[in-house]
C-alpha cells in the first residue's frame, strides 16, 4: 500500500456579516496532533524558504494571508501547489523535499507540525535526500 506523501486539505469555514472564521483541529482537520506551529512573513517574491526534507516531521501549510507556491518533491515526482485561500492547505508527510517561494507582499504562511523542532531530523542536502528516500524503496 502506498503512503500518502502530500494532499490538499480544505478546512471548515464559517462566516457572516462579522467576517470569517476558519477552524483547524489537530487529529481531525489535520492528520496528526499539533506539537509546533510557526509562520513565515515578510519574505520577498524571489526568496525560497524550506529546501529540506524531514525524517520525522509532518507538516500542514496554510497561507492565512496572501499567496505562495510550494514545490513538493517525493524523489520520484515533483509538483507545484499554489496556496491562495486561507481555508485551504497542503499536508506533507515525512521524507518530502519542500521549497516555498513566490510569496506575495502580504503573504503569511502558517505551518503546523507533529514534532517539536529537532535540527538532527532535517535533511538539508538534496543529494542526501535522494539517497535516503531511494534506500527505503530497495
Amino acid at each position: 500500500m502506498e503512503t500518502i506523501q502530500y494532499k490538499k486539505l480544505k478546512f471548515p469555514q464559517h462566516g457572516d456579516s462579522r467576517g470569517h472564521l476558519v477552524v483547524v483541529e489537530g487529529g481531525k482537520d489535520v492528520p496528526f496532533d499539533i506539537k509546533r506551529m510557526f509562520y513565515i512573513y515578510g519574505s520577498d517574491k524571489g526568496v525560497v524558504r524550506g529546501r529540506h526534507a524531514n525524517r520525522k516531521s509532518e507538516f500542514v501549510l496554510i497561507n492565512v494571508k496572501g499567496t505562495s507556491k510550494v514545490k513538493i518533491d517525493t524523489g520520484k515526482k515533483v509538483e507545484v501547489v499554489s496556496l491562495d485561500r486561507p481555508h485551504e492547505g497542503i499536508y506533507l508527510s515525512r521524507m518530502v523535499w519542500k521549497e516555498m517561494y513566490d510569496f506575495s507582499e502580504d503573504a503569511v504562511l502558517l505551518v503546523l507540525s507533529n514534532e517539536h523542532y529537532d535540527p538532527e531530523e532535517y535533511i538539508r542536502d538534496y543529494e542526501q535526500f535522494l539517497y535516503e528516500v531511494n534506500q527505503k524503496d530497495v
